[in-house]
Parts: C-alpha cells; sequence; structure tokens
C-alpha cells in the first residue's frame, strides 16, 4: 500500500490530507506540521482572532481527534530538513527518515524581516503564527502606540484591528496610496480614506527612520512574505518565486505536488506563472491536487480570490489585476458601498465588492468576460 508524506501543516496541508481521505486513498499519511499546532487556517490571525471575537478553535481545520479517526500520522512540532528524492525519504531534525511514495510540498511563505524595526530596539512583531498573533494582541488597549509598516493587507487589517482595541496607530507606506500596486489609485483612496476616518495616522511615501520606531509599544512590520522554498530548492527541484509547478500542481519530479503560498502555478487560464497568497487557493490547490494524487488529471483553473474586513468595511476580489488596468466603478465610493471591475483590452480581468454582498455572485461571474 502506498504513502503519501505531506509537508507544511498550514490549510493546504490539512485540507490535501482531508481530500484524500475523503476521495477515498486507503494507503498510509504523514503529515508534518512544523508548528506545535494542529493545521490552521491563517485569516483569523489578522481578523476575528485578533480582535478577540472568535476562539482559536475556529480556525483549525478539524480537531486533533479527526486526523486519528482518520487513520492520518499527524506529526506536530516535527520540521522536515532534507528530501531524498532518490531514495524517496524525507528527514526531520532528529534524524528520523519517513519514506513517501507520492509527497506534497505545502510549506507556506515567510514573512520578509525589516533590518531598521529588528535593531531598533522596539519590540516588533510580524505575523504568521498563533503566537505572533497573540503577543500582538497583548499590546493592543488605550493608550498604547502601535506602529504598523506597511500598508498591505496584513498591515490594514492589524491597524484596523488595533483602532477598534482602541490603541494609537501610525502607518507607514512607501507608495503614495495603501494597495497602490493591488486595487490601483480609485480604490485605493478608498482604504486610504477609510483608515483616516477611523483615525489612523497614515504616512504615504514614506521612508521609515530610527526615529520614527521611538517611543511605539509595537511595531509590526508587514512588507510582504517570501515562498518558503529553500527545502525544495535543496533537493534539486525547480524553484523562482517559489516551487514551480505545471497546470496540475506537479513539480518538476513527477511524485511531488506544490500547493499553496509556495507553489508558482502555470495557470492555464490566465496563461503564465503566479503565485497566490491567499486562503481560498490553499483550499482549492489543495483539493485539486489530492484528486490527481488519486489518478486524476485536472488542471487547476481557479481564478484567484480574498476577502478582507476592516471596520465597517467588506470587500470580495477575484480574480488577477494590477494598477495598469483601467478600473471601472459602479455606486457609491464614498459610502463604501460600489463594484469594482478591472478591465485589460476590454476584458475584465478582475473584479471586487464592497459592502454588496448580494452582489457576489454576479461581480465574480464577470471575471474573464468583455467589458
Amino acid at each position: 500500500m502506498s504513502t503519501i508524506v505531506v509537508i507544511g501543516g498550514g490549510l493546504a496541508g490539512g485540507t490535501v490530507v482531508t481530500s484524500l481521505r475523503e476521495g477515498g486513498f486507503e494507503g498510509d499519511i504523514v503529515l508534518f506540521a512544523a508548528e506545535p499546532h494542529a493545521p490552521y487556517e491563517r485569516p483569523p490571525l489578522s481578523k476575528d482572532y485578533l480582535m478577540g471575537k472568535k476562539p482559536i478553535e475556529k480556525a483549525y481545520v478539524h480537531d486533533e481527534g479527526w486526523y486519528a479517526a482518520h487513520d492520518v500520522d499527524l506529526r506536530t512540532d516535527t520540521e522536515v530538513v532534507a528530501i531524498d528524492r532518490d531514495a524517496k525519504v524525507v528527514r526531520t531534525t532528529d534524524g528520523a527518515e519517513q519514506p513517501y511514495d507520492q509527497l506534497v510540498i505545502a510549506t507556506g511563505a515567510v514573512p520578509r524581516h525589516l533590518a531598521l524595526a529588528d535593531g531598533s530596539g522596539a519590540h516588533t512583531a510580524y505575523l504568521r503564527t498563533i503566537e505572533d498573533s497573540d503577543r500582538i494582541r497583548e499590546f493592543f488597549g488605550e493608550g498604547r502606540r502601535i506602529v504598523v509598516i506597511g500598508a498591505g493587507w496584513i498591515g490594514l487589517e492589524v491597524a484596523a484591528a488595533a483602532r477598534e482595541a482602541g490603541s494609537e496607530v501610525t502607518v507607514f507606506e512607501s507608495a503614495e496610496l495603501p494597495l497602490l500596486r493591488v486595487l490601483g489609485p480609485t480604490v485605493a483612496q478608498v482604504f486610504a480614506d477609510l483608515h483616516c476616518e477611523h483615525g489612523v495616522d497614515l504616512r504615504l511615501g514614506a521612508t521609515v527612520t530610527a526615529e520614527d520606531l521611538r517611543g511605539a509599544d509595537l511595531v509590526v512590520v508587514g512588507v510582504g512574505v517570501a515562498p518558503n522554498a529553500t527545502l525544495a530548492e535543496q533537493a534539486g527541484l525547480d524553484v523562482d518565486n517559489g516551487i514551480l509547478v505545471d497546470a496540475r500542481l506537479r513539480t518538476s519530479d513527477p511524485s511531488i505536488f506544490a500547493i499553496g503560498d509556495v507553489a508558482n502555478h502555470d495557470h492555464p487560464v490566465l496563461g503564465r506563472r503566479i503565485r497566490v497568497e491567499h486562503w481560498d487557493t490553499a483550499i482549492e490547490q489543495a483539493k485539486v491536487a489530492a484528486a490527481n494524487l488519486l489518478g486524476g488529471d485536472q488542471d487547476y483553473e481557479r481564478q484567484p480570490y480574498f476577502f478582507t474586513d476592516q471596520y465597517d468595511l467588506g470587500m470580495e476580489y477575484w480574480g488577477h489585476g494590477s494598477a495598469d488596468d483601467d478600473v471601472e466603478v459602479e455606486g457609491d465610493l464614498a459610502a463604501r458601498v460600489f463594484r469594482a471591475f478591472w478591465v485589460r483590452d476590454g476584458v475584465v480581468v478582475a473584479a471586487m465588492q464592497a459592502n454588496d454582498w448580494d452582489a457576489s455572485g454576479e461581480v465574480k461571474a464577470t471575471v474573464g468576460k468583455p467589458r
């Protein structure tokens, strides 16, 4: 009977083992999680869990009992340090070896560090794990000053959570608007106005200095992540901004798949490689990988999807647009109830709804269609 080994205890790893069992796989499954937790979702770490609105148990893919009940050998707090493709084994920090017939790499991404913040002497945090979220929340409260470096999705969600907890918040962003490279100036301005209206000291086009961090109770750095592809690179797999995978999520080794944040995917619909760091991609790539591990022949064709909740603004976004696309807006930007469409060569390449939840299906359906 064959053995499938999964490296990575995030949402992608937890979903692929679930899909394997649901798909009828009866062989051995071994799941290595470097953290001391069963697989869990990360969005709550900057949203409801960070704000204390939901317990961490809501973030777990399954409780730990599920893995034993479904004969999944879950090894938490265990890091894989080498893949021997010739022998078809993985090695862990304690020197143990685990053979595999097929392997799934779901090692995710790691936050990019900022030397200025790390060497500033201030309490500095990066958000990736449950423990990171716990530590950040400990600094929230009236009279506490939080500095956020980077006005991307994580930075803005942390800023919103900190403000709702009564903290003073300063956000530094090198671009002229938050999320400018993703949304373009029209929609990015909505997020700038949102945070300013809620009392955030938003400093745009800014270069951070050590003096700017002086007096902060906590500095949260959110300047992006890097794919955690070192293990794959050392094993001789093709790597370039993540682990290169084909349309079916196979790496350059046909017995090894890669999914989630770490995978740089040859997307058959978009017609180019893309690496997506969002919740939905981790789930849906895991399902397709599981189907192919079970003998299927499925391409991963799904468009990227993500969502955010900040203060009174909730939004959903489908597709893969850029700041260079033409943006068409329907609705009321000032009231923050609108739909936006990113159009390239007459075709909708991305679409978004903000506080217009009844429109989700209709907006999603426009992606890939002429405008």
